[in-house]
């Protein structure tokens, strides 16, 4: 598809410097911009990329100051970054809307007991099992299982080889990506006397509400009872690891390789980092900010928190370092009050 420079400024509100009427067709990085393409510029490290890309269009901040002069068609709005992800989305609706397939593509086994919504999509080789509800729209690509009993909602799409076990429920315009697990077995087992593990029976499912994405790989279990709950508008990253009976509130963002255990609550837009632990049972308050591989091993109850670190060496000794370390600020001003009140009182002989 091509758009002329008019066109896109009408979808993401920006004032035109240079020729409106050039025409794009692609999107490139702004260091790797060609002839009938356009890129965007947010990031103050890529200025000096600006006076020497090749793309046709550029989006930049309102506020950017030009240095030198710029051979592309300029598009000045206030956020680069929001504007340029708002056009990326237009695009991609305009993409579906023109490959918006829908139909059974065959060989594909859909139970007889199913209950199909219009305009369903089910590609080859998926497997609907029994007692499956999917709302207007869905789309089941190829390869991909829904167990007994599962409820997706409308305008929802499920990648290829996507699981869904039995009696999960998942809402509308929902994004699961390719090799996702939802509802496989949560970590429970009783040790016996023998020192064996004894498997405990997980009875429970996982809940995603509206508007959630999941990144390929990730993988979240079902409740031991009751639900594992995945709240509206969640986005996860891929190869994240989401234990049993673990709730993440509204408009969560999880970065991958994170790993969350059993019955742990995570409060409502929090932010957490890559490879970021968190131990069981315990709360995460609402807008808590987490760095990348940190290690939580405690209850955060205060809201809009940051925190990092982790205490990667013997649990006993962590935390008395902990309670040390915590004091470090204190224990500096108090020993240079000493040192000031000594270097006062000593003789100058005393000194020496």
């Amino acid at each position: 598809m091509k758009f002329t420079a008019q066109e896109i400024a009408k979808i993401i509100h920006a004032r035109i410097e240079g020729d409106a009427q050039v025409v794009v067709h692609d999107f490139a990085k702004i260091e790797e911009g060609r002839a009938g393409a356009i890129s965007f510029l947010a990031n103050p490290k890529y200025e000096q990329c600006l006076y020497s890309s090749q793309s046709s269009v550029i989006i930049v901040n309102e506020s950017l100051s030009l240095r030198e002069e710029v051979s592309a068609t300029l598009l000045r709005v206030p956020d680069a970054y929001q504007a340029f992800a708002t056009l990326m989305q237009t695009y991609q609706a305009l993409l579906e809307g023109e490959q918006n397939k829908t139909g059974i593509e065959q060989p594909a086994f859909i139970h007889e007991s199913v209950v199909l919504g219009e305009d369903v999509y089910v590609g080859a080789f998926a497997y609907i099992s029994s007692g499956v509800t999917l709302g207007n729209k869905v789309k089941i690509h190829p390869g991909a299982f829904i167990g007994k009993g599962v409820h997706i909602g409308a305008n929802s799409i499920i990648h290829a080889g996507v699981k869904i076990y039995e009696k999960c429920v998942i809402g509308s315009k929902v994004l699961l990506h390719a090799g996702c697990v939802i509802g496989a077995d949560g970590f429970g087992f009783a040790e016996q006397e023998d020192g064996s593990y004894k498997k405990i029976p997980q009875m429970g499912n996982v809940l995603i509400e509206d508007d959630v994405e999941i990144g390929a790989g990730t993988t979240i279990d079902r409740a031991t009872l009751g639900s594992t709950i995945i709240r509206k508008g969640v986005k996860l990253d891929n190869l994240i690891q989401i234990a049993h009976n673990v709730e993440i509130g509204a408009g969560t963002v999880i970065a991958a390789q994170t790993g969350i255990s059993g019955s742990t609550k995570i409060g409502k837009h929090c932010i957490i980092g890559g490879q970021v632990g968190i131990v069981g049972h315990i709360q995460i308050a609402d807008g808590t900010k987490i760095n990348a591989q940190s290690g939580v091993a405690k209850s955060i109850t205060e809201p809009n928190q940051v925190i990092t670190g982790s205490p990667a060496f013997d649990y006993r000794s962590a935390l008395k370092s902990q309670a040390v370390f915590r004091h470090l600020p204190e224990l500096t001003q108090d020993v240079n009050r000493i040192k000031k009140k000594l270097n006062t009182e000593l003789p100058e002989s005393g000194k020496e």
